[in-house]
This record gives structure tokens, sequence and C-alpha cells, in this order.
């Protein structure tokens, strides 16, 4: 008989293609039921004041949350971990958590599975965290190969070899600012001239239109298909990841770099002083791990990864063994 697991699904799209690229590991193991979850206003408190409630659950906009529970419930998010440990209570502890990302101190130990990125390591010893390099992803060769079937004849008329660039920008208060725009079209521009070929562009909501602006301008002259912030069309993102030869990614952007580093693809990755400690730990471990390389590394050009980036499977099987 199949065990069954309850995905809470709320506002967060990231959080939620992380999730989703787990749930499709787990194959024909589990019936897998997609919640919504909608918040009201008391969400924004600590976890530590809502405690195992559904106080911050909009229950009119909300998928139900009654009998028969689950076997497992998979939390993406701070907010839908008070909501998680509310179903394991009321299943009298038959409902198994698995949380993704820190959900914060209270409450830690009666999660099953808390799964972090090993660039969050030193927030907790508790034994149940489980630490992974980067974050889960969609990516695997059936995503690829679909996606490949898909957008290969789209691109079919643009010079090969084809380069992915993928775009980050701001973290919070990081600013991404026109400066590290031109160095970084500069770097692309360095890599486009060793290789040629063509270029499979996208920017970010957080690149902005000035520093997306000098890095078009500098590129302007090279054959591309661009995927720009707004542009209203299908996003080509996974036929970008499935047909580039090589990509360049911002350092910034750890659900994108992930997901490229799934690809098996050369994944070449430019940092800089814009991005937060944490996003440099993230990058230094993609880079010791053999998944990507800097930028700046003098054979960054002849980089082949020693093996592809898969959290999603690695998670997913953990969640077979509780």
């Amino acid at each position: 008989m199949k065990k069954t697991i309850w995905a809470l699904f709320d506002d967060r799209m990231g959080s939620i293609g992380q999730a989703k690229g787990i749930l499709q590991e787990l194959g024909n193991d589990f019936e897998i039921i997609e919640k919504k979850i909608v918040y009201n206003k008391l969400a924004a408190l600590p976890n530590m004041i809502l405690g195992k409630t559904l106080f911050s659950l909009n229950r009119k906009q909300s998928s139900p949350l009654k009998e028969p529970f689950p076997d497992v419930v998979l939390s993406i998010s701070r907010r839908t971990a008070p909501i998680a440990l509310w179903i394991k209570k009321r299943s009298k502890g038959k409902t198994k958590v698995v949380q993704l990302m820190f959900p914060g101190k209270y409450g830690l130990q009666d999660f099953d599975l808390v799964a972090i990125s090993e660039h969050d390591r030193g927030k907790s010893d508790s034994p149940n965290l489980f630490y992974i390099t980067g974050c889960p992803h969609r990516i695997n060769s059936k995503t690829i190969t679909e996606a490949k079937e898909k957008w290969e004849p789209v691109f079919k008329d643009l010079p090969k070899p084809w380069t992915a660039v993928i775009i980050g920008g701001s973290v919070k208060k990081s600013l991404f600012t026109a400066k590290d725009a031109e160095k970084f079209a500069e770097a692309v521009l360095y890599i486009h001239n060793q290789v040629s070929g063509s270029l499979f562009i996208t920017s970010s909501r957080r690149t902005g239109k000035e520093a997306e602006d000098v890095i078009m301008k500098k590129i302007e002259h090279i054959p591309a298909y661009t995927y720009l912030w707004g542009e209203e069309k299908e996003n080509p993102i996974m036929g970008f990841y499935a047909c580039a030869d090589k990509i360049i990614a911002t350092g910034d952007s750890v659900s994108m770099v992930c997901e490229s580093c799934g690809t098996g693809k050369p994944v070449i990755i430019f940092s800089g002083k814009w991005m937060p400690k944490k996003h440099h730990r993230f990058v230094k471990s993609l880079i010791d791990g053999g998944y990507a390389v800097d930028i700046k590394n003098q054979k960054a050009i002849d980089f082949a990864p020693s093996q592809c980036l898969n959290p999603s499977e690695i998670i997913a099987g953990k969640i077979k063994e509780l």
C-alpha cells in the first residue's frame, strides 16, 4: 500500500519548485497530495508565538486539513512549519514532518527531518538536521530530454555552440550595481570570444533595469535568444538548461545555479562583492564538489563537472527511510 505525503504549498514559488523536485523523485512509492496554504495577518508572527497551531492559516482560502492525516507532510518554508507541526500533533505523532530550510529553533526537535543547505550550516547542532550541497531542484534526465525536444527547434538557426547566461542581481540590501553588471558582461565576453557561437540570456526581477541595460549593450553584437524580466512570452529556461553547451551564471541565483549544476553541463560562476557571505559559501561548496568552476579560473573554459548535483534525489531517499 502506498504511503501518503501532503505538500504544503504557499506563495513562495522558489520553495514550491524545490519541493516539486523532491516529489518527482519519490516515484510511485507515495500518493502525493498538494495542499494550498493561504495565510492571514498572523503569519508575520514568530513561530515561537504561533506554536503548533493553525492561527496563521486562512482556512476559507486554504485546502482542508482533515483526517485521515498523511504518513508524511512536507513543509517548504518557515511559515508552513507551525501548520506541519499541528498536523503531526493532531495525528498523535503518526505523521512524520519533513522541513525544507531552517525553520527557526522553536520546536526543532519535533521535525523528523530538516534538510538544510551546507552554506547555512551552524544554526543548530540538532541531530535531525540533514545537510545538502545547494538546494533541491526539478532537473533530471527526463525533464532535460523533454525540454530539449521542445526547445531545440526554436533555437536551431542560432550559431553553435550555445552558451546560457543567467543573470541574477541584488540580494536584499546588497545591490547589484551597474559596475557589477559591467564586470559580468566583460566576463561573458571573455568566454564568448574563446568559444564563439550564440547566447541564451535571461535576467531576473532582482537584476534591475540599469544593470540589465549595461549588460545587454555590452553584448548586443552577439547572436542571442533573450528572455528578459517582464517579457510576455513563454519562459525558455528549461530549454536553456537542456540545449546549452555551457552555462554562465551569477552566484547569487541559488536556485538557478543549482538547476544548472543538475544538467551535467559545464557551469561557470561569476561572483562579486555585492554577494552576501552566505552566497560566497554556497559558490565555494559547488566548486569544492566539482559541480562548477569560478569564472576567474584560467582553465574555466575547459571545465567539465565531475558529477551532477541532485539533492532532490538524496532528500527523497531520506523521506522513503522515515
